[in-house]
C-alpha cells in the first residue's frame, strides 16, 4: 500500500495521525494552490447537464481505502467540471463570496481544532474571541457603543444573513407577544421594501407571521429603489387603524437587485415612534462602510435594534461568516434559550458568561471567529479598505465602458461595485427588450468567459455586473465587456 493511502497503524485506523495529516495536508494545499493558479482556464459557469455526476461515480461507497491521489484525480476530472468558480476573476454574478489566504488558514485551523462551541465552557476561547473580534469590527464600522459586548448588546456570528434576520425577527416577535399576549400573533405586521431579500419572507413563514401581514412596499426609480418613509408611515397608520400591530421593519443598505440604500434615519424615527424593532440588513454593502467615504450609507444606524453584514461576501472571510449585532442581547436569549439538564454548568448558572447557543437556531457552532481574526490581523484595516476601494474603482471603470456604447443603458445608479444595465432594443421595441437581454445573458454565460446574473427592476430585465472576486483586475473587466459587446452585436444582427 503506497503512502497515498490512509493506512491502519497497529491494526487500527488512525484518522488524525499527526504525520499522516502533515503528508496529506501538504498534498491538498498543493492541489488547492494549483487550482487557484489555473482558475482562469475553467469556464466560470459550469457547463454540465443535470445528473452528469451520477454517470461518473460508482453506485456504492468503497469497502477498501483508495489513495488520496486517486480521489484528487476524480476531483480534477469529475468534480471541477461541475463547479461554478465563484473565486474566478471572471466571476461577476450575484454578489461575491470572498476567499483569501487568511480566511483559508482560519478555516483550516478551525477544522483542525474541530470544537463545538455552543456554550462558553465547551471552549472559552471560541466564545471570547468571537465577542472580541465582533467588537473590533463594530468599532471599525463606527457602530454605536450599544452594539458592543461591553454593554447590554453584542455581536454573534451567524451562518448567513437569512439566519440573522430570522433570529432577530423571533426576538422582536416574542418581545411584543410577552407584552400583549401570544394569541395576538395573527395581528403582527412586518414591513420591508419590495427590494428586500427573500430571506425575510422565509423568516416570516418560519416565525408564524401571517402572509397577509407581510408588507413588501413598492419602490421605483424615483427613490432609486429605496423604501420611501412616506409610504412606510402610511402603511403603518393604515394597519393600526385596522386593529393590527406593526412590530418589525427590515431596512436594507445595498439591496440584492440594485444596491438601493433605505434611508435609515428617517425610517428609524418612524419605527421608534411606533415602538417597533428596526433591523438593518447590510449583508453586501456593510463591508464598504469600513471606508470613511462610504460610512454615511449607514448614518442612522443608531436608531436600529440590530445590524447585519456578511464578512463572507466582500470582506475576504471564507464562507460562512455573517456578523450580527444587537443592542439588547437579552431579547435574543429570551426567545432562543433552552436549558436542558445535560448542558447545565457552573459558569452558565452563575450568569457570568455568554452562551452563544442562545443567540442562534442550532445548538452546535463552529469556531468561525478564527477566520475573521486572521483576516483582520494578517491584512489590517488599511489593506482591507484599499481592497474595497479597488473593486469600486473597477465597477466605475466598467460603468464608463458601458456609457460609451449607446446600445446600452443603465437601469439603476452604481453606488458600490454593482452595475445594473441592459441592452436597448432597436427601434424602441420595448416588448422585445426583456427577451433580448435574457438571450444576451444566456449567450454571455454560455461562453464560459464570464458569469453575470440578472434581476428585474420596474418590469425591465436587467443585467447585473458585480465586481468583487479577490483576483479580479482591470483586464478581466475589459475582457468581460468585450464579450458582452460581441454577443450583443451577434444578437442584434439576428433581431
Amino acid at each position: 500500500m503506497d503512502s497515498n493511502h490512509f493506512q491502519k497503524i497497529e491494526g487500527d485506523l488512525k484518522p488524525m495521525d499527526a504525520e499522516q495529516l502533515r503528508e496529506h495536508a501538504h498534498k491538498m494545499v498543493d492541489f488547492i494552490a494549483d487550482y487557484y493558479k489555473n482558475i482562469e482556464s475553467f469556464p466560470v459557469l459550469s457547463q454540465v447537464q443535470p445528473g452528469y455526476l451520477q454517470k461518473l461515480l460508482p453506485e456504492s461507497a468503497p469497502n477498501q481505502p483508495e489513495s488520496l491521489q486517486h480521489v484528487l484525480d476524480d476531483v480534477q476530472t469529475k468534480i471541477l467540471p461541475g463547479v461554478t468558480h465563484w473565486q474566478s476573476p471572471k466571476y461577476f454574478a450575484y454578489y461575491p463570496s470572498n476567499s483569501s489566504i487568511a480566511g483559508f488558514l482560519g478555516e483550516m485551523l478551525s477544522a483542525g481544532i474541530n470544537m463545538v462551541g455552543f456554550s462558553w465552557i465547551t471552549s472559552p476561547a471560541a466564545t471570547e474571541l468571537e465577542m472580541i473580534v465582533l467588537d473590533w469590527l463594530a468599532k471599525i464600522l463606527k457602530l454605536p457603543d450599544d452594539f458592543l459586548s461591553t454593554g447590554h448588546g453584542g455581536g454573534v456570528i451567524q451562518g448567513t444573513a437569512s439566519e440573522a434576520v430570522l433570529v432577530v425577527l423571533l426576538a422582536a416577535r416574542d418581545k411584543v407577544l410577552r407584552r400583549i399576549g401570544k394569541d395576538a400573533i395573527g395581528k403582527l405586521v412586518v414591513y420591508a421594501s419590495d427590494q428586500t431579500h427573500s430571506a425575510l419572507q422565509k423568516a416570516c413563514q418560519i416565525a408564524g407571521i401571517h402572509p397577509e401581514n407581510c408588507r413588501f412596499l413598492k419602490t421605483d426609480a424615483s427613490t432609486e429603489y429605496a423604501l420611501s418613509p412616506t409610504s412606510l408611515n402610511e402603511a403603518i397608520l393604515d394597519d393600526i387603524n385596522s386593529g393590527l400591530i406593526p412590530f418589525f421593519l427590515c431596512a436594507t443598505v445595498g439591496t440584492t437587485s440594485s444596491t438601493a440604500v433605505d434611508p435609515l434615519l428617517a425610517l428609524g424615527k418612524i419605527i421608534k415612534s411606533n415602538g417597533m424593532w428596526l433591523h438593518v440588513d447590510a449583508a453586501y454593502a456593510g463591508s464598504a462602510c469600513i471606508c470613511p467615504e462610504f460610512r454615511h450609507y449607514i448614518d442612522g444606524i443608531e436608531e436600529a435594534d440590530s445590524f447585519n453584514m456578511n464578512a463572507h461576501k466582500w470582506f475576504l472571510t471564507n464562507f460562512d461568516c455573517s456578523a450580527l449585532w444587537v443592542k439588547d442581547r437579552n431579547a435574543l436569549v429570551q426567545s432562543l434559550s433552552t436549558n436542558p439538564e445535560f448542558l447545565k454548568n457552573k459558569a452558565s448558572e452563575a450568569n457570568t458568561v455568554v452562551d452563544y447557543k442562545d443567540w442562534q437556531i442550532p445548538l452546535g457552532r463552529r469556531f468561525r471567529s478564527l477566520k475573521l481574526w486572521m483576516v483582520l490581523r494578517l491584512y489590517g484595516l488599511e489593506n482591507l479598505q484599499s481592497y474595497i476601494r479597488n473593486h469600486i474603482k473597477l465597477a466605475k471603470h466598467f460603468e464608463q465602458l458601458v456609457s460609451h456604447d449607446s446600445r446600452f443603458q443603465f437601469v439603476a445608479p452604481c453606488k458600490f461595485s454593482l452595475v445594473c444595465f441592459r441592452l436597448v432594443p432597436p427601434h424602441d421595441k420595448e416588448d422585445c427588450a426583456n427577451k433580448l437581454n435574457h438571450d444576451l445573458l444566456d449567450a454571455v454565460n454560455t461562453t464560459g468567459k464570464l458569469f453575470i446574473s440578472h434581476t428585474v427592476l420596474s418590469g425591465k430585465y436587467t443585467l447585473r455586473f458585480a465586481v468583487g472576486a479577490p483576483l479580479t483586475e482591470e483586464r478581466h473587466v475589459n475582457i468581460a465587456w468585450k464579450v458582452l459587446q460581441d454577443e450583443a452585436s451577434a444578437l442584434l444582427q439576428r433581431f
